[in-house]
Order: structure tokens, then C-alpha cells, then sequence
């Protein structure tokens, strides 16, 4: 790897945990640069903007998610190990990757919910194609495959169990709230796999 491309991903893995804690938009130039080591006027050498470093940010973290979620997943021999195993990382994401700042996926969607632009059609598309995946897996849950609409409503339930984790442990200090996932996600497969007995 050449050095500036070096450079370049540790602007962004710097840019990415500073986001984590404080929002895409309190990031500043200045700090990661000094972060890194550099001078504003060196760190713009690899971004020319606040926003392209955003982009690269969001394209960093969504990959970064797909890696860590999906990838020890994907090869599992059954609808219902791939996405057991999907949910056990996604809450591993939550609890131990993004320990310090938390998950910021769920940050920046939040914060770009009504903030139209390039950045949040990026995070809208990444979180599309992760729905999309979702979904082909609950459809692969039972053959016949389930229909969309009920796989959508699965999927659905899923990530309100991993943001209701996320909301149960950091703000409401739930020991508990693992545990309390993981039995309402294997309840949800349990009734999903059932839909089209």
C-alpha cells in the first residue's frame, strides 16, 4: 500500500470513530488532521471537502459493517444459521466494536434523516442494499419462499430489536438487554419459519 493511500484511511478511521461520538457534523477538519498528524492544508490533499470526507466516512462505516455482520455469515448452510449468526455480530457491532461511541450507522441516520444531499442518499442506498439482503434471507427462510411483504415485516421487527438492544443498554443501562434480543429474534424466527406451514 502506497503512503498516501495509507494516509488517506487513517483520515478516515479517524474521521469515522471522532462521527461515532459526535455526529457527522461536529467533525472537524482541523481536529482529525490533527488527529493523524497532519495540517488542515495536508488533509486536503486527500479530501477537498468537508462533504467528500462524509461520503468517505459513510461508505467507510457501511463497508466496515457489511465485513464485520455479513462476511462470517454468509457462507452458513441455512437461512436460519446465516441469519442467527447476522444478528449475534450485529449486536457484537453494537456492544464491542462501536463500544465507546456507539453504533454510527444509527448515528448518522438519525442525524441525516432530514438533511437532504449526497451523504444521505449514500447512507439511504447502503441501507437499502442491507434491507434488500435481509429480506432475501427471511424469503429463504422456508420453502416455499415467503412472500415479500411478510419477509419485509420480519426484517422490519429484526432491526427494531437490534435498535431496541442499542437503546436498552446505552440509555436505559439494561444488563439484561442481550439476552432479551436474542430470545425476541429467535422468537421472531421461530413464528416466521411457521408463516407458510
Amino acid at each position: 500500500m502506497r503512503k498516501g493511500e495509507a494516509t488517506r484511511i487513517r483520515i478516515v478511521e479517524e474521521a469515522a470513530r471522532q462521527a461515532s461520538l459526535r455526529g457527522l457534523a461536529a467533525v472537524s477538519l482541523a481536529d482529525v488532521a490533527e488527529s493523524v498528524g497532519l495540517s488542515k492544508s495536508g488533509l486536503f490533499k486527500h479530501f477537498e471537502s468537508k462533504e467528500a470526507m462524509e461520503l468517505e466516512i459513510v461508505d467507510y462505516v457501511t463497508l466496515l459493517f457489511t465485513e464485520f455482520v455479513w462476511r462470517p455469515a454468509e457462507h452458513l448452510p441455512t437461512a436460519r444459521e446465516r441469519l442467527s449468526r447476522i444478528f449475534e455480530l450485529w449486536l457484537d457491532w453494537e456492544d464491542k466494536k462501536w463500544a465507546q461511541g456507539g453504533c454510527p450507522l444509527m448515528a448518522f441516520s438519525v442525524e441525516l434523516d432530514d438533511q437532504p444531499g449526497p451523504v444521505r442518499d449514500l447512507l439511504q442506498k447502503r441501507l437499502q442494499q442491507w434491507k434488500r439482503t435481509l429480506i432475501r434471507q427471511f424469503q429463504q427462510l422456508r420453502e416455499p419462499p415467503l412472500d415479500e411483504r411478510e419477509a419485509q415485516a420480519a426484517y422490519f421487527q429484526m432491526k427494531s430489536f437490534a435498535l431496541g438492544h442499542l437503546d436498552a443498554r446505552r440509555i436505559m443501562g439494561d444488563a439484561d438487554a442481550r439476552r432479551s434480543a436474542q430470545a425476541a429474534f429467535e422468537a421472531l424466527l421461530d413464528r416466521t419459519e411457521r408463516l407458510a406451514a
